[in-house]
């Protein structure tokens, strides 16, 4: 049995590497060339140190009280000189994979399909040789090189871990870098990528989910939404999907098939255009009752632009309800790639 074990460092980004049955993590990041924090090795020092985000490990009583509290052990943390894993698991490294003496992964799509949603926005879907399918977690981006450009932009995964054929959901931007040179892309052309990227990415699900999407910020909720999906999760979810024109609501019927396979999941769309004749007018948070916050038990997680995200951020304060965790992802259309170093 090998275990998928996601390294998250804190400069953004995110190796996977396998762990067989019965074996010690930092021996395994050790075979796949990643130096991870260490000083001892024998469950002493506490130097490797990390948190355990999900999955379910084995610690072992070989380390010592000051290397490991009972507390911190209760709490998720781990000693990856002792952790050995007993499923697909998600660590927070506490450093920077620079000083692990490893980078970014970078592979290469070709283009399947490009399919323009309006004026709007464009789905890309490329495909990927499966020895060269990168993981991920639901909610994680990369960086697309936008070829004879020299610029690279960020996109989010709207496509589930473990898809042959990749997707994204894209902004579409007269004069944008991107959208001017997808206006010509054709089956077959070559595109290189550097990813996953980014912190933010669906966690263990423990307590009712309230998923923000602003305009193409939609895309990592597809991921995530898939991924809830084929686990068969009955968890309470809620999506508010917000956008300024009617014109930019898209994939609202991917959206709406995922009620019929998720048993606790409903959304609502939100248009801000004061002259739409749309059923939800405004802003998100105008349309984010108490009983979506759950008092409190629940995970948000937010992505769109800065706006937005300082508005429901106020809005928490205002209403004096703090969710359990809020995750958010700001980003700006047709802004250059973000850099994870």
């Amino acid at each position: 049995m090998c275990y998928q074990i996601a390294l998250n460092f804190e400069d953004g980004v995110t190796r996977f590497i396998g762990c067989n049955s019965g074996e010690k993590l930092l021996d395994a990041a050790y075979r796949a060339k990643i130096n991870l924090p260490m000083d001892c090795s024998d469950g002493v020092c506490g130097t490797c140190k990390c948190r355990a985000e999900s999955g379910s490990y084995d610690l072992g009583d070989d380390y010592i009280e000051d290397a490991l509290t009972a507390d911190e052990a209760g709490s998720g943390m781990v000693l990856t000189c002792q952790m050995r894993p007993t499923s697909d698991c998600v660590l927070t490294i506490p450093t920077t994979s620079l000083a692990c003496k490893t980078g970014h992964q970078k592979f290469s799509a070709t283009v399947a399909a490009v399919t323009p949603h309006h004026d709007a926005a464009i789905v890309l879907e490329l495909d990927v040789d499966a020895t060269a399918a990168p993981a991920f977690l639901p909610g994680q981006y990369v960086n697309i090189d936008v070829p004879g450009s020299g610029q690279s932009r960020s996109y989010s995964f709207s496509s589930a871990p473990g898809d042959k054929r990749l997707g994204f959901l894209i902004k579409k931007i007269p004069g944008g870098v991107m959208s001017n040179w997808l206006a010509d892309a054709k089956p077959g052309d070559r595109l290189d990528i550097t990813g996953p990227l980014g912190s933010f990415y669906l966690r263990e699900v423990k307590r009712p989910l309230l998923f923000l999407a602003g305009g193409t910020g939609l895309a990592p909720f597809l991921s995530m939404l898939e991924v809830l999906a084929r686990a068969g999760s009955e968890q309470v979810i809620h999506m508010i999907y917000g956008v300024t024109r009617d014109l930019d609501l898209v994939l609202v019927e991917e959206i709406a098939a995922y009620a019929a396979r998720l048993l606790n999941f409903s959304f609502i769309t939100v248009v801000a255009d004061e002259v739409s004749n749309h059923p939800h007018k405004g802003w998100v948070t105008q349309h984010m009752p108490a009983e979506v916050l759950h008092g409190g038990d629940v995970d948000v997680y937010l992505c769109g632009p800065p706006p937005m995200v300082d508005a429901v951020r106020r809005h928490f304060d205002v209403t004096g309800v703090l969710p359990a965790n809020f995750h958010y992802e700001k980003f700006t259309p047709n802004a250059p790639a973000r850099e994870a170093a």
